[in-house]
This record gives C-alpha cells, structure tokens and sequence, in this order.
C-alpha cells in the first residue's frame, strides 16, 4: 500500500501550530497518528486519525497512548474495551506511544474503569 507522506506532512504542520489540548487519564481520544512507517499504526481519513486511550501523562504537553482497532484478531497485546463509537474495539498493546497532546483531536468519551485496569495491568506485564 502507498503511502502519502508528503499530505500528511501537511496535517502534522496545522498540528505542530495548535495548543496542547487539556486531557485526563482514562479519556479515549481521536489522535492524528498520521502516516507512519512499515507496521506502525496510521491513522485514517484526511487528518490521519485513530481512536486512542490515555493510559498515563506526562504533565500538559505529552501522555501515553494505546490505539485502538476494530480488527477481531486474538492476540495477548490486544485487550478488549468494549464498544468505541458503536463497534467492538481493542487497545493495541504493541503500538503504545508517547504524543505530545497537540495530536489529541477530539475526545469521544472515558473508558470504563474495569477496562481501563485490567489495561493497565496487561502493559505493566509486558515488561
């Protein structure tokens, strides 16, 4: 698949312009992830977005984020979440990241707490 670097140059450009947003743990965001490299998660659409959770932050200009997906694919980095936006989603354990918040577009809503613990001791596993 071809990838658009050079547009979503563009996008990160506005992004870089932008004030850092106000977050909260446990807030699932649209986050521009844009057009990464080889296996890395992108994001979709014309401002490269992807649904995230905030599972740590680093004070008002970066957090911890895990994407999610929508795949039902099984695997031990994958733990379900429940409904996002209407369908069945997973945090995607093996694309965590650190963003600066300027990349947070719009929050959809909180995880539950039950999801969001046992989220947060599937990653604190995988080290």
């Amino acid at each position: 698949m071809e990838k658009d670097f050079d547009e979503w140059n563009k996008v990160k450009k506005i992004t870089h312009a932008e004030l850092p947003r106000l977050y909260t743990v446990r807030e699932i965001w649209w986050c521009r992830l844009g057009a990464n490299v080889g296996t890395e998660q992108d994001g979709k659409g014309d401002w490269y977005v992807r649904p995230c959770v905030v599972l740590r932050g680093f004070g008002a200009d970066a957090c911890l984020v895990v994407p999610l997906t929508t795949s039902s694919r099984e695997h031990s980095l994958r733990v379900p979440v429940g409904l996002i936006e209407g369908q069945q989603a997973r945090a995607n354990l093996s694309q965590i990241r650190v963003i600066d918040t300027r990349r947070l577009e719009e929050k959809i809503g909180f995880l539950e707490k039950d999801g969001f613990s046992k989220l947060r001791k599937t990653a604190r596993n995988m080290f």
